[in-house]
């Protein structure tokens, strides 16, 4: 059986990153590793390791991106939960013979990983977010 293995990431959804790493770098003493350009989410995003997770702050790059969306509509704030799990399929099905709502029955496969969505009209308002590393 499928199984949670821990917290990949919790994603901020911010209108702009410099801004936003003010806070999380200077109050928080949280290191930046890196930006990324994520053409598949119409989204730029930065990466700040804790221990074994990530806080991930979400710039969205068009207009016309869901991120886009949930920052017009809501403001910034948590977009999703992320965790990261053994079986990604397996996980998936487990889900859907649950009856649990999914917004990907399959992955999508980015390099090194596959992700998919749970609604959140499923877990009580969160988004949330299945990730599997892919090994080479």
């Amino acid at each position: 059986m499928a199984k949670i293995t821990k917290i990949n990431h919790v994603a901020i959804v911010v209108p702009e990153i410099e801004g936003a790493l003010n806070f999380w770098q200077e109050a928080l003493g949280l290191h930046l590793h890196h930006v990324e350009d994520v053409p598949s989410q119409k989204s730029a995003v930065a990466f700040l390791p804790i221990g074994e997770s990530e806080v991930e702050l979400v710039k969205p790059t068009s207009d016309d991106s869901g991120v886009a969306k949930f920052l017009a509509d809501k403001g910034p704030g948590m977009h999703h939960l992320c965790f990261e799990v053994d079986d990604l399929e397996g996980m998936l099905a487990d889900l859907k013979a649950k009856g649990v709502r999914l917004i990907n029955e399959t992955p999508q496969v980015l390099p090194g990983r596959k992700m998919a969505f749970i609604h959140p009209k499923a877990s009580n308002g969160v988004l949330v977010e299945l990730y599997q590393l892919i090994k080479d």
